[in-house]
């Protein structure tokens, strides 16, 4: 069993392979900066240089993998980029793709995971699509600028709920899929946390958590695009795939809460509350984060 894991070092990828080497997987960690991949696995895995945009990277990672944990990395913004490696793979006999996509994407064309979802079933290879809710790391990571630096959370989400998952419980079900890969051929697997939550209930636990007054600021789709493209410098594709996300979150497609973690894994997923209690720091002002 040798799996290759693209984005190997992200906020999933890295769990997925931390997972896989505690099932004794022989893990291919692929990635744009390979001495990256080394720091942060030393020799436990084989790091490869993989990018999607470069098909000359495709056949050394493919060496002998017989299945491949695949995530479309956030700056590429059009499904037809992961196109090519996908047709790759049909030509290297691929007993399992494991693509994580998005909750709701089967009633969301909007997003680039739809269009791949569907061309990954029409390759013809076996698929499993793991469909999370919205990680609670968005919140530690792309958010918390404007939390730790205006007390507020700037997502145009209004009054909708979200059922949150941690990113370490996304990957150990996308590890265990995996490393059952006959179990879950042509799969679609919805994960969520344990509870709905909307961004009011959010600031309440921030505020508990970090002892200052988090206030959900409840933007609109303009004032929020406006201010990541400006103040925040983000690229326009990925800004307008966030607010296409947020759309369709108003219209209540993220607040399912699923057993499917649990169904998977036997573990009930982390609490938000757990999680930002873990992660204080993300959310602190850097002159209070010792205190």
């Amino acid at each position: 069993m040798k799996i290759l894991v693209t984005g190997a070092t992200g906020n999933v990828g890295r769990i997925v392979v931390e997972e896989l080497l505690k099932k004794g997987a022989t893990v291919v960690a692929g990635g744009r900066d390979v001495h990256k991949i080394e720091r942060m696995f030393n020799k436990s895995v084989e790091s490869v240089v993989f990018d999607f945009t470069d098909s000359s990277t495709y056949n050394k990672a493919l060496k002998e993998v017989n299945r491949v944990f695949l995530m479309r990395p956030p700056h590429l913004g059009n499904p037809e980029d992961l196109y090519p490696f996908i047709d790759t793979l049909k030509k290297h006999n691929i007993s399992l793709i494991a693509f994580l996509s998005l909750m709701g994407i089967e009633n969301n064309p909007i997003p680039p995971h739809y269009k791949i979802e569907k061309y990954i079933e029409s390759s013809g290879i076996p698929y499993s699509h793991i469909r999370p809710g919205f990680f609670m790391q968005n919140i530690s990571s792309i958010h918390a600028e404007e939390i730790r630096t205006m007390d507020q959370i700037m997502i145009p989400a209004g009054k909708s709920k979200t059922s949150f998952i941690d990113a370490e419980d996304i990957g150990l079900a996308i590890a265990t899929i995996l490393t059952e890969s006959n179990k879950y051929e042509n799969t679609t697997h919805t994960i969520t946390g344990q509870e709905a939550l909307d961004y009011y209930d959010i600031a309440r636990i921030l505020t508990k958590v970090t002892g200052r007054l988090i206030q959900y600021s409840k933007p609109g789709f303009l004032k929020y695009r406006r201010h990541m493209i400006k103040h925040r410098n983000l690229d326009k594709k990925y800004v307008n795939v966030t607010v296409a996300l947020y759309f369709m979150t108003r219209m209540g497609t993220a607040k399912g809460v699923t057993q499917e973690f649990f169904e998977l894994t036997g573990k009930k997923p982390r609490t938000f509350e757990t999680f930002a209690r873990d992660n204080r720091e993300a959310f602190m002002p850097k002159e209070m984060i010792n205190d």
